[in-house]
């Protein structure tokens, strides 16, 4: 394979369910080529390092074939490697998100008129 667009490359790797997902993220700044931002039409590189976000997390993977179809989830892991760094990154705040979301306890449910007024007379001393 000659070239393929970075937006159908993201597309083939599947880390956009559609073409138009990948293009709007590479296009505000979402996604990143070996270092600076792209343009959608960038031609892909075997061994080029590219940045995209995941939900909370920001992978870095390094190409390592080119595809300019979608195939199945084994097919298109094979086209990138994630980096080192991006592993370790990925879980280390992926543990501080869960170590976050054990201090922070919620309620079991809403409160009541007596716990309501308990919280509006703690604003109130808050704010004086």
């Amino acid at each position: 394979m000659a070239s393929v667009r970075l937006d159908k490359w993201l597309w083939a790797a599947r880390f956009f369910k559609t073409r138009a997902l990948a293009k709007k993220a590479i296009e505000g700044g979402k996604v990143h080529y070996e270092g600076g931002r792209a343009k959608t039409s960038k031609a892909v590189e075997v061994g080029a390092i590219i940045r995209v976000p995941q939900g909370w997390d920001i992978l870095e993977v390094e190409v390592l074939a080119l595809s300019d179809q979608r195939r199945g989830a084994p097919e298109a892991r094979a086209l990138y490697r994630e980096t080192e760094e991006s592993v370790t990154r990925r879980e280390r705040e992926a543990e501080v998100r869960r170590l976050n979301n054990q201090v922070m306890q919620h309620p079991i449910k809403r409160p009541d008129k007596k716990q309501r007024r308990e919280i509006q007379r703690f604003q109130r001393q808050q704010d004086d």
